[in-house]
């Protein structure tokens, strides 16, 4: 049964706000983070993409929604994992959970489309992406 990827990372100072709470849009710094560390741990570093692949794959819908707040210097978990890989399109979903993923703060999801470096207009994705993402699909999710 696949697994999401997962990583830690601290809530920080530029994080909060005068309460000592997190910021909503800081939550977005999160998924960035799961975002391009299981690309990384993929062997399909963003930075490479346009020039290795000839693609691109920029956001077409970012979703966020959020249950619980986190604290200053609190440690996070965050699960990322895919619930879809289309033609031209996947979908890569994020779980930000307290540190011993008891309690989740925020969740959500984007969907990516790929896309020419130039043309910027979809594209099948290529195998290399499909084959990299497969063991974080987790469908139905």
């Amino acid at each position: 049964m696949p697994k999401p990827f997962v990583i830690q990372e601290r809530v920080r100072w530029g994080d909060i706000d005068l309460a000592g709470i997190i910021r909503y849009d800081a939550y977005i710094r999160f998924f960035e983070r799961g975002e391009g560390e299981i690309f990384r741990e993929a062997g399909l570093a963003t930075s490479t993409l346009a020039g290795r692949l000839g693609v691109w794959l920029p956001r077409k819908v970012l979703h966020a929604e959020f249950e619980s707040p986190a604290v200053f210097d609190e440690q996070l978990s965050v699960l990322t994992w895919f619930s879809r890989i289309g033609t031209t399109s996947l979908t890569i979903n994020f779980d930000v959970m307290d540190e011993h993923q008891k309690v989740r703060r925020a969740f959500g999801h984007e969907v990516l489309v790929c896309v020419g470096g130039k043309e910027m207009v979809p594209k099948p994705l290529p195998e290399e992406i499909r084959q990299g993402f497969a063991k974080w699909l987790i469908e139905g999710e």
